[in-house]
């Protein structure tokens, strides 16, 4: 089966890898387009054109996708299947009726649950004790195709964004080959999704992780683990941004205003917020490396009452 992978970072690149792994005839990949990045501002290759690269698949780099020239492109290419994995996006619906068997897409929820942008990060700060990958055949909606195949995973009580993005990437690989020969073969029972249990993951955004003490300890740490590694909880404290890296619930009552530092020990920053004590274990003050909290409490000065604030 002839298929073209549309896909952009490193969850798409571990699927086109995991599936050339397995013997796949992909043809074409198709990713954004290199961009500029850092402060040298050089040009960088997005994950899945460098792992087209190392397979020696030809890459090609629309701005959009949508455009004659690329839907032309793609008509050339001549695929029976389409593999979209967070390629970033839309695709028209002249492209999802060009290849013999549709697209589909590997998506990190159990859908209808989570369709949108961030999936695997809101179900972190929602405090989802589990999630899962589909195998999704793509229509023109926003993730409302029919569901193909699901995967279940168990969240532990410590994951953050970052390790269950890793997650996602190993299964939706190994769950999207295991589909294929049955999307050939036409043995897959399309299951039509309850649009009354759905729910969206917007886009994450850099302000998301301002912190608002205000906020229950128990709401605050699930937003940091959700937010790791990007674009991480922060906070202000004497002027400067402090991100928090790593948090627990104490299960003590707050004994002052929200935002304010309750006292601190080797190992910790307690702080107090709208409902509970949080302790931070793992910080990162601006300009500086991220460290335990215990290595950041040698070099800085914390003192109960002193504030943590949503600006400088």
């Amino acid at each position: 089966m002839k298929i073209v992978f549309m896909g952009t970072p490193d969850l798409a690149a571990e699927v086109l890898d995991t599936m050339m792994k397995s013997g796949c005839e992909v043809t074409l990949a198709v990713t954004q387009p290199d961009r500029p990045k850092g402060r040298g501002r050089g040009v960088i290759r997005t994950p899945v054109h460098e792992c087209a690269d190392k397979w020696g698949i030809p890459v090609f780099s629309p701005e959009r996708v949508k455009r004659p020239e690329a839907v032309q492109r793609l008509r050339e290419e001549a695929p029976d299947l389409i593999v979209v994995a967070a390629f970033g996006q839309i695709l028209s619906q002249e492209i999802l009726d060009l290849p013999r068997y549709g697209c589909v897409n590997v998506h990190a929820s159990l859908l209808p649950k989570y369709r949108g942008a961030a999936p695997i990060q809101w179900a972190v700060i929602n405090g989802e004790e589990k999630s899962g990958v589909t195998i999704m055949q793509m229509d023109a909606g926003l993730d409302t195709g029919d569901i193909l195949l699901q995967e279940e995973i168990p969240l532990s009580p410590r994951e953050t964004g970052e390790s269950l993005y890793e997650k996602m990437a190993k299964i939706g690989g190994e769950l999207l080959v295991k589909a294929l020969p049955m999307i050939e073969a036409g043995t897959l029972m399309p299951v039509r999704q309850d649009n009354e249990a759905a729910s969206y993951a917007s886009m994450l955004k850099k302000e998301m992780g301002n912190i608002d003490w205000n906020m229950p300890a128990e709401k605050i740490e699930r937003l940091v683990r959700g937010l790791n590694s990007w674009p991480g909880a922060y906070t202000f404290i004497s002027g400067k941004m402090l991100k928090i890296w790593g948090s627990e619930v104490t299960g003590r009552e707050a004994q002052g205003e929200a935002g304010t530092v309750a006292g601190t020990d080797k190992k910790s920053i307690f702080v107090n917020c709208g409902e509970g004590v949080l302790a931070l274990s793992e910080v990162q003050y601006e300009g500086k490396k991220r460290m335990s909290t215990q290595a950041f409490l040698l070099g800085a000065k914390v003192e109960p009452g002193q504030r943590l604030t949503a600006e400088r």
